[in-house]
């Protein structure tokens, strides 16, 4: 038989099995009816058991990586966009009440250091004596720091008295080693803002005479500036305590202050010499966006150390925004925002954690570490922030609006991904620092820590939910617990109710001003500090910070003031909140 046949004999065979079968599921009605399979009861158990384990699987893996997941469709499904039927912009007006007492704050500070210390650098508003941070005398910190403060609340007796301190007592010429960040961010800083605000020229005399002094600091062989000033021998000095390097931190937060002197002198001496540690930074990154807390003045290399958005951190990524702002968007350092978005990039990636069972958004520290006999450096992730960290919540959603050139509030449709991202990070981190507030005080400590699966809290600690207040093991007070009149987050409160209009951000803020009234005022004069948020009465340290006045009671008062005073997109503020115009520059600008 041939091979055709057998293959038609085939054929035929199945047509005949098909007609037949299709005979046998003819009903009365006509209708045909699909043949019934067999049961295979070991089948279906393999196919549920199979099941199972994927979904078990499913399971497991979401478990594990559900801070990922959820960061990743957080920007996309956590956000509320605005119809186009919603306002376009809100009104932003000032409530005088709340800042009259505000002012009134401020007099209670101001008049308690002018009686008992005028002209000191700092106050101790306990012992009520003033004292100065070298032993050759003061440059009078707290006065230089509180004068844009009182032009803007209308001080005028207050900063006229200021005013002829500066003029007839202000002595730079002092033998003694001054920090050459707070150097530049409080004395410097604040006598720029004062001439602008005043157009008083002894402003802008004493600030270019302290900008000549303050340049030696700048000859390294890198250009990384020394950490200290001898400001009558015009000496830079280095920092023995950390091996003659310098705070990351410290060296690139001088660049609004000298180049706004720079713009108002016409000498490019300032400005050339902040740019090139922008330059020598930008070269020496170690990790993306991210940078270590200490670099060499020799080399001009990162060393290993942390890397963090706190203390030694925090104002580098700050001032990567800010200097882009500064000069108006200019092509010319436009690379200093690339340099800005590399390290949102990467703190996104490398930095932000969310905590096990609230969902808390929180920034994370890197710790570097080398096992013994190998050169290979790996990083420690903790769960530790500190309260200097809350400043970069307002700043991501100034840098996501890119300066408040958007509408108020803005509308998520003009935002692209990565703008979106950022200021929904923002809004996140503020929610975070506002609930640390959630203390018996109701202000925030120095330094918190998030909870973490499985982890095993201290046992002298002070826990809030998902974070808590790290303690001793002596039991004596934490460092961690004081607060000190930080700004940071009243900072972030101001930038995010100018840029929303949400009348939320405000609330807070006056919650938080009322807890200082109630627990840092001194009733003979002054605020100081306190040891312990969660410990009532409270226990005072006996400073007061001279950022009280400089910022943390400016931005308060800002916070309830109309938005036609000091408009974010036509200042820009330094890390110590003294507000510098935005302005364009004359010369050419930037680094390859």
């Amino acid at each position: 038989m041939s091979e055709q046949t057998l293959r038609e004999r085939r054929r035929k065979h199945d047509l005949d099995e098909v007609k037949t079968n299709d005979n046998d599921n003819i009903k009365a009605s006509g209708s045909v009816q699909p043949s019934k399979p067999r049961p295979n009861n070991r089948s279906n158990n393999y196919s549920w058991l199979t099941w199972g384990i994927i979904i078990g699987y499913l399971a497991l893996l979401l478990y594990r990586n559900w801070d990922r997941l959820y960061d990743f469709m957080h920007p996309w499904f956590g956000i509320k966009f605005t119809s186009n039927n919603e306002p376009r912009s809100v009104e932003i007006l000032a409530e005088p009440k709340k800042q009259e007492a505000i002012i009134a704050a401020f007099k209670h500070a101001w008049s308690a250091y002018e009686r008992d210390a005028f002209g000191d650098d700092e106050y101790h508003p306990i012992s009520r004596v003033g004292s100065n941070l070298t032993k050759a005398g003061g440059i009078g910190y707290t006065i230089v720091d509180s004068i844009d403060t009182m032009v803007l609340m209308g001080l005028e007796d207050e900063e006229k008295r200021a005013r002829q301190w500066v003029q007839n007592n202000m002595n730079l010429d002092r033998d003694g080693d001054f920090n050459t960040f707070e150097t530049t961010i409080r004395v410097l800083g604040g006598l720029l803002s004062a001439y602008y605000l005043t157009n008083q020229s002894i402003y802008l005399e004493r600030a270019t005479e302290l900008g000549d002094r303050m340049l030696p600091v700048f000859d390294t062989p890198s250009g990384i500036p020394m950490s200290f000033i001898n400001l009558g021998r015009r000496e830079g000095v280095t920092d023995k305590h950390n091996h003659g390097l310098s705070s990351t931190a410290e060296a690139a937060t001088l660049q609004l202050e000298f180049r706004y002197l720079s713009y108002l002198t016409e000498n490019e001496l300032y400005w050339e010499a902040v740019e090139k540690v922008m330059k020598v930074m930008k070269s020496a990154r170690v990790i993306q966006g991210l940078a270590p807390i200490f670099i060499s003045q020799q080399t001009g290399q990162f060393v290993s150390s942390d890397i963090r958005l706190g203390s030694r951190g925090d104002s580098y990524y700050e001032y990567l925004l800010k200097q882009h702002l500064q000069t108006v968007r200019a092509k010319t350092v436009k690379k200093r925002c690339i340099m800005y978005d590399d390290a949102m990039d990467a703190i996104h990636k490398y930095l932000l954690k969310r905590s096990p069972r609230e969902k808390i958004l929180y920034t994370s520290e890197l710790i570097p570490e080398r096992k013994q006999g190998s050169t290979e450096v790996t990083w420690r992730q903790v769960p530790k922030q500190d309260h200097l960290v809350c400043f970069l919540g307002g700043s991501l959603m100034l840098g996501a609006t890119d300066g408040a050139q958007m509408s108020v509030p803005p509308q998520m449709q003009d935002f692209t991904r990565g703008q979106v991202r950022d200021w929904r990070t923002g809004v996140d981190l503020i929610k975070t620092c506002l609930a640390t507030y959630e203390t018996k005080t109701g202000l925030s400590p120095e330094i918190v820590h998030f909870r973490e699966r499985d982890d095993a809290i201290p046992a002298t600690s002070v826990v809030h939910g998902d974070w808590y207040i790290k303690g001793n093991r002596d039991n004596s007070v934490p460092y961690d617990a004081r607060y000190i009149l930080r700004p940071e987050t009243v900072e972030s409160l101001f930038i995010a109710y100018r840029l929303t209009g949400n009348n939320y951000y405000r609330e807070f803020g006056w919650r938080i001003f009322k807890s200082i009234e109630k627990h840092c005022k001194i009733p003979e004069g002054g605020y100081a500090s306190i040891l312990h948020v969660d410990t009532i009465p409270v226990t005072y340290e006996d400073k007061m910070e001279t950022f009280l006045m400089s910022e943390t009671l400016k931005y308060l008062y800002l916070l309830f003031s109309d938005d036609s005073v000091l408009p974010l997109d036509k200042f820009v503020f330094n890390t110590e909140a003294h507000p510098l115009p935005i302005f364009t520059p004359h010369m050419r600008t930037g680094f390859s």
